[in-house]
């Protein structure tokens, strides 16, 4: 059953990237036709724009170019409409002055906390979950067309989606298959941010906090229960014991001698600890005579 749920997810999650991605093929045909669509009043701008940094040169060439790093996008605005080729960068690139305006995204994978969050399991106990993500921005011009403020958004889908996956789970099941809820997660995160351009690549549950009356319960019961196995095993051990006494007197019966070598042994025992007491086994034959008088 788990992996018919895992393939269905996995189908569902290629039709939802095969969407997109058709998504992102008209949205590159739209920013490919984005300079013939500012019309004649923003030709007339852009060519001013032209004009000025030509006047003003050489000093305009240092607000003119910018760079940016090895890690990071720049996104082109120019005229309010995303300049064709879409982001643009490592190294150098070229803005007009008043008509264009840039954005840089870093593209560097980002790690935030998940605030832990009281949740209600399938049976009714309430825990104080928390968790980390890892994501990273994957399209740099959907990360700021799509979406006001990805970072953010991204933060509180996590937390939203960690109540919503706990809220199916057991007690049991939170404690012992954080992985598979750690999965699951980053399935529907993923599946989630696809839109805005952010690829989540992990996600960690940190620590399950119990309630104190919870912990004292579960305590007891584990208590009780080794203090169970401890009777069960000393019974074991007293079953084994009398046996192996059982054999040994079956020996000892077959062969008197045997006695008087393991009296001797004792005695032994005893002197060797240095001790002054020294006893003397009477036989039972002995006694059965005074008994019958």
């Amino acid at each position: 059953m788990q992996n018919e749920e895992l393939t269905m997810k996995e189908s569902r999650r290629r039709e939802h990237q095969s969407g997109p991605s058709r998504v992102g093929l008209h949205d590159g045909e739209a920013l490919e036709s984005a300079d013939s669509d500012i019309g004649m009043c923003g030709w007339l701008l852009v060519g001013f724009s032209l004009l000025l940094m030509l006047l003003t040169l050489p000093i305009s060439i240092w607000m003119c170019i910018k760079i940016v790093k090895e890690y990071e996008r720049a996104i082109i605005f120019r005229l309010g409409r995303i300049l064709r080729g879409g982001a643009k960068g490592p190294g150098l690139f070229f803005i007009l002055p008043c008509t264009d305006s840039f954005i840089n995204v870093d593209m560097r994978t980002i790690t935030f906390d998940i605030p832990p969050q009281e949740v209600l399991t399938k049976d009714s106990v309430t825990v104080s979950v928390d968790g980390v993500v890892y994501y990273r921005v994957q399209n740099a011009t959907l990360a700021v067309a799509n979406i006001t403020n990805a970072d953010a958004a991204t933060r509180l889908l996590a937390q939203t989606t960690l109540r919503n996956v706990l809220g199916t789970k057991n007690l049991s099941e939170i404690l012992s298959d954080r992985e598979e809820i750690a999965h699951s997660m980053q399935s529907s995160l993923d599946d989630a941010t696809d839109d805005w351009g952010i690829k989540v690549e992990r996600v960690e549950i940190k620590d399950v906090k119990l309630p104190l009356q919870l912990q004292r319960a579960m305590a007891a019961e584990a208590e009780a229960s080794r203090e169970a196995r401890a009777k069960v095993i000393a019974a074991e051990g007293e079953m084994k014991a009398s046996r192996a006494l059982k054999e040994a007197s079956l020996v000892i019966a077959e062969s008197p001698s045997a006695l008087q070598l393991r009296y001797l042994q004792t005695l032994n025992t005893i002197a060797a600890e240095k001790n002054s007491t020294i006893i003397f086994p009477l036989p039972l034959e002995m006694m059965q005579a005074f008994i019958k008088n």
